[in-house]
């Protein structure tokens, strides 16, 4: 699902700030992570890259739902969505590019993932709505 985001939203996000991650564990509690991520505003897909052993990782695996959400003082916006994971190089290789443009080159890792949330709900404060 495209998701049509504001002008302030969309600065929001390409400011350099964390975030946390929320994927469900098998037992359906949540775990809550900091991550940076990055926005495909064109698929509509929030990204996290981890390593294939991390527990996000292995929680995302199982499908279900995520949600990643970026706060700055009052600001905050929040993408939830069905969550997969990633492993294949080039999709890989894409997200590694994103984060490094938006926060800075990631450790090289051979074992490394992409946790994508395939974002069907944006929430967000006032002041960041379209």
């Amino acid at each position: 699902m495209q998701q049509t985001l504001s002008a302030a939203a969309l600065e929001f996000l390409a400011e350099r700030h964390l975030a946390t991650l929320t994927t469900l564990r098998a037992d359906g509690s949540p775990h809550v992570v900091p991550v940076g991520f990055t926005w495909d505003a064109d698929r509509g897909v929030a990204r996290v890259i981890t390593f294939a052993g991390a527990v996000k990782a292995a929680n995302a695996a199982g499908g279900g739902r995520a949600a990643v959400c970026q706060v700055d003082g009052a600001r905050w916006l929040t993408f939830e969505g069905a969550v997969t994971v990633r492993r294949d190089a080039e999709g890989v290789a894409a997200a590694v590019a994103a984060y490094a443009a938006r926060y800075r080159p990631p450790k090289v890792r051979d074992d490394r993932v992409v946790v994508e949330i395939d974002v069907d709900r944006v929430l967000c404060n006032r002041g960041l709505r379209a």
